[in-house]
């Protein structure tokens, strides 16, 4: 019975993503806006080139608005007397600037070109896509035609986002419960491969028994996050080898005891996920290839179309 259900559940999220992308077109916009690409293109590559660490912000950013509650450019509505929105959020406040930064110019320029015509989730999407290639990741379509949602609550995140700190097992149950395969799971954490993540997401377990570092690398990173309950912002790069290149080095490094988080230790050492971690740390090009296929399922997961969203004039206020 509970096999029949879980059946049941899957189909009905993979009829949801069949529709998701049938309410979209990859053209959306080639009347209304002709330039759109042009011009997320122009903002994305100016800023990922005098901030190099635009396009891990993004990718970031992108994920915690698709995950919890679909991609609808949520994250971005900034909080008001009357409402914590999800960018308040504990688990969003060490979302990088820079992200949101890329997208506010992006908006801006378009508002100029197309008014009131190019919603916010849609420069999200295309916004990640683009800056992965910038820093050597795979090409996907984007399909565009998404709305904006009209409501961003803190409150309506509880527990929807994975953390680093949890077990497989939750991480697993979360990714299922939104309609993606383990294997789909492993390697959207690829997105680990450029980036950085700040000492305290990790630092608590490093040097202790069995948590799966490099003895080397634990006490360089010991080192790295000495001050770090004085100044929470140091970080430390996700992938110590090509923290700049989005490739698959975050693979390669985990069996060696070079990961960061202890999600990403996980990977290793559960039966379910370990297999997927050697595969993708053999073959790049299997990575670059499922890696994309699962942004792309993402990019469609929970978008609002029509009359469920709207446009905004400006990505961090609701109209």
């Amino acid at each position: 019975m509970a096999s029949t259900l879980k059946s049941l559940f899957l189909l009905l999220l993979f009829l949801f993503f069949f529709t998701a992308q049938s309410r979209l077109t990859a053209n959306f916009y080639s009347k209304t806006c002709p330039r759109f690409l042009d011009i997320v293109r122009d903002t994305i590559t100016n800023k990922q080139i005098t901030t190099p660490t635009t396009a891990a912000a993004v990718i970031r950013l992108f994920f915690h608005d698709c995950f919890p509650n679909g991609c609808d450019a949520s994250v971005l509505i900034s909080s008001t007397p009357f409402n914590t929105a999800e960018r308040d959020s504990s688990i969003n406040l060490s979302l990088p600037g820079d992200g949101f930064d890329v997208i506010v110019r992006a908006k801006t320029a378009l508002e100029l070109a197309c008014p009131n015509t190019v919603s916010c989730s849609d420069i999200i999407s295309v916004a990640t896509r683009d800056l992965l290639i910038t820093v050597g990741g795979p090409y996907y379509d984007v399909y565009l035609g998404r709305r904006d949602s009209r409501t961003s609550k803190s409150s309506l995140l509880n527990d929807l986002l994975p953390l680093p700190s949890s077990p497989i097992s939750k991480l697993i149950h979360q990714f299922e419960s939104k309609g993606f395969s383990v294997q789909e799971m492993v390697a959207l954490s690829g997105a680990h491969s450029i980036g950085f993540s700040h000492c305290k997401e990790f630092a608590g377990r490093v040097g202790l028994n069995n948590t799966g570092y490099n003895p080397r690398f634990a006490v360089a990173l010991k080192k790295a996050c000495a001050n770090y309950p004085k100044d929470p912002t140091i970080s430390v790069f996700n992938d110590i080898m090509t923290p700049n290149k989005f490739d698959n080095m975050y693979y390669q490094n985990i069996p060696k005891g070079l990961g960061l988080l202890e999600s990403d230790h996980g990977l290793y050492s559960d039966p379910r996920t370990r297999p997927f971690v050697d595969l993708y740390a053999k073959d790049q090009d299997r990575f670059f290839k499922d890696f994309a296929r699962a942004m792309q399922k993402l990019s469609l997961f929970g978008v609002k179309t029509g009359r469920r969203g709207e446009i905004r004039r400006r990505c961090d206020a609701i109209n």
